[in-house]
């Protein structure tokens, strides 16, 4: 009894669209195929051949009609399973070899295999094996620019053999080959049908198809003849149709996209770097504008530090622009006194300022004349450069000591250092003052380019301006206090003191958060101009990804002849986008990372400061971009038609 024929067709007609009408390529053609067959189907050009090895290979799907695989009814299959047979069942030789460039032979020879989700170890060998048989075991290396045409169609042999499918599937294999290559080629052929498999040959040349047992000749899309040659080898059956497996996507799948990806990338360098271009200028401009805002913000609170960020400032008259100021003789020492014994004082310092000459030698100079307590310096964050500073004795002592500021060092001795001015005396008008101390108060709030010298409140009172009032009042609120309930109390004691709100304060805290605040603001501003950027970088990825499709068709209907599924074209082509967008955001980092140093060697008083959580979160922000903006080109080079596409190639 003879057994159930491996393919079966019946009245298969294929027409396609052309214009307003439809054009018949196939004309009800029943066809049965046995396992271990080898069978060349001829014609001449246009007569249906390449229409019917694509319903055969399940590259195509009839218009009418029945297909069955083994059984199976191929209409009654999905995309995916489709791509199983193929992968499982079905092995092609084409004409134009259909080699993917940037892949070594080996490379091509082991995609099938990567679909079917075999390990890497178990398909190298194979690979490697199957090249050795074929001569092309010294040329796994090459890439198919560097092989003859004959020996790309070997490896293009070898690639069918790969998933050990028992249906070759031959689209004039010798078309592009020299004879000698082509009989070569030939030979392979009649080895693989002398082994048990199923050899489909489509030709032209009559020549050639009388290698084969069975000849089957078309014309306009009808089978006109069928009929076996007399010295035909019988056929033999062929393995088990295996079903095919859906497959997993596990991490080997993945390192494999990611292989693909980055080979990909390398083979077209230009157009991965432009692609890249605008993730790159997008992360980096990010990164770099809330560095540069952390360091703004960073270099504001260090300076009101200089203040003290829990102090309060106390003067006299309504405010800074209230005229009368000047001439308010509101605050004393013992106002200073009684606030200092409050709970919330942590530091009270006075201040009396006066503007005078100063005098060394025969150079002159205005001094702002600072009296201060000895906890002044603490309060207001001033640095100490050489020497030391006022104590409690040089405040009681009325001590005629002074410590100037590096200005005030430079005005009065040229060319000196700090060390070497100590211990020489000024005269601040006709007051003479030893300096015992050069501090740094580039920090303190006040017209640039003050010059500023520190004495005891107490000496400039009795021997400057001949008064016990203050300027001022500096306040240091304990840590445990909060800053606005200690203003809030300090001018009520105050206020009850006098009787009447002739002061006011100035909360640095105030300012701090003030500022900070604007700062933060910008920042904000700032970066949501850089993200826009990145917005623009991922349209421009989803274009360059779009156009790598359109480039690209060729190598997918390879892929999905081989047996790629819809979904593994999808992963594909996301993981590249991904890929593309992750190197971008990782170059855009190291970018950014550079212009730090490049900002401070450029003498800019600001400096970069970066955090983790940007970083991360421009990276995070890359890979989303990526997998957005990817997602369409990827979904199009997915459903793609797999003959349209090796059309294309």
């Amino acid at each position: 009894m003879a057994s159930a024929p491996l393919i079966s067709l019946r009245g298969i007609s294929r027409a396609y669209p052309s214009g307003e009408r439809m054009v018949s390529v196939l004309r009800d053609v029943d066809l049965d195929i046995r396992a271990g067959e080898m069978i060349a189907i001829v014609g001449a050009s246009g007569s249906g051949k390449s229409t019917l090895m694509n319903i055969l290979g399940g590259l195509d799907q009839p218009s009418t009609g029945t297909y069955r695989f083994a059984g199976r009814e191929t209409a009654h299959l999905d995309a995916d399973e489709l791509a199983a047979l193929r992968r499982e069942h079905i092995g092609f030789i084409f004409q134009r070899y259909h080699l993917l460039p940037e892949l070594t032979a080996q490379e091509n020879v082991e995609m099938p295999a990567i679909y079917a989700d075999r390990p890497a170890e178990a398909r190298a060998d194979r690979a490697r094996a199957l090249l050795e048989r074929l001569g092309m075991g010294e040329r796994r290396q090459y890439r198919p620019g560097q092989l003859s045409g004959g020996q790309q169609q070997r490896v293009s042999i070898a690639r069918a053999l790969m998933n050990d499918a028992e249906v070759i599937l031959a689209d004039e294999p010798t078309g592009a080959l020299d004879s000698r290559s082509g009989a070569e080629v030939l030979n392979i052929l009649s080895e693989l049908h002398a082994e048990g498999r199923t050899v489909i040959l489509v030709t032209h040349d009559m020549e050639i198809a009388k290698r084969a047992g069975r000849i089957i000749e078309l014309r306009d899309g009808a089978i006109i003849s069928d009929r076996t040659l007399g010295d035909a080898p019988l056929p033999r059956i062929g393995q088990a149709v295996r079903r095919g497996a859906e497959g997993g996507f596990g991490l080997g799948r993945f390192g494999e996209l990611f292989r693909m990806a980055l080979l990909t990338m390398r083979a077209h360098k230009l157009r991965t770097f432009l692609t890249m271009l605008g993730i790159i200028i997008g992360i980096a401009s990010v990164i770099s504008v809330v560095a540069l805002g952390e360091g703004s913000r960073q270099k504001v609170l260090a300076e009101i530090s200089s203040l003290g960020t829990n102090t309060l400032e106390i003067f006299p008259g309504e405010s800074f622009g209230d005229v009368r100021s000047n001439k308010v003789r509101s605050l004393v020492i013992a106002d200073a006194d009684e606030i200092a014994r409050q709970p919330y004082a942590a530091a009270v310092t006075p201040s009396v300022t006066a503007s005078t000459r100063a005098r060394r030698d025969n150079i002159e100079a205005t001094v702002q004349a600072n009296g201060v307590g000895a906890g002044y310096f603490e309060a207001r964050g001033v640095k100490l450069v050489a020497g030391s500073l006022l104590e409690p004795a040089d405040i009681a002592d009325l001590a005629q000591v002074a410590v100037i500021d590096t200005g005030t060092r430079d005005a009065l001795f040229p060319g000196r250092t700090s060390e070497e001015v100590l211990g020489e005396v000024i005269l601040l008008d006709k007051v003479p003052a030893r300096v015992i101390g050069v501090a740094d108060t580039s920090g303190m709030m006040g017209p640039a380019g003050s010059l500023r010298a520190f004495l005891p409140y107490t000496t400039v009172q009795s021997r400057i301006v001949g008064s016990t009032t203050l300027r001022s009042i500096t306040l240091k609120v304990a840590d445990d206090t909060d800053v606005a309930l200690a203003e809030t109390a300090v001018t009520e004691l105050l206020t009850r003191r006098h009787g009447v709100k002739d002061f006011f304060v100035i909360n640095t805290d105030d300012i701090r958060q003030t500022i900070t605040a604007t700062t933060e603001t910008l920042t904000l501003l700032i970066a949501a101009i850089a993200l826009i950027s990145l917005v623009v970088g991922g349209i421009g990825v989803m274009n360059i990804m779009l156009v790598s499709v359109s480039e690209r068709v060729s190598e997918i209907g390879v892929r999905m002849a081989v047996g790629a599924r819809q979904q593994d074209i999808l992963r594909q082509f996301l993981v590249e986008a991904v890929v593309v967008c992750l190197l971008g955001g990782v170059l855009g980092v190291g970018l950014a990372l550079g212009l730090g140093p490049l900002f401070a060697a450029a003498g800019s008083s600001f400096t970069l400061i970066y955090s983790t959580g940007p970083i991360l979160g421009a990276v995070a922000c890359a890979s989303l971009i990526g997998i957005t903006f990817g997602y369409m080109p990827a979904r199009s080079a997915s459903r793609l038609d797999p003959v349209a596409a090796l059309s294309q190639g």
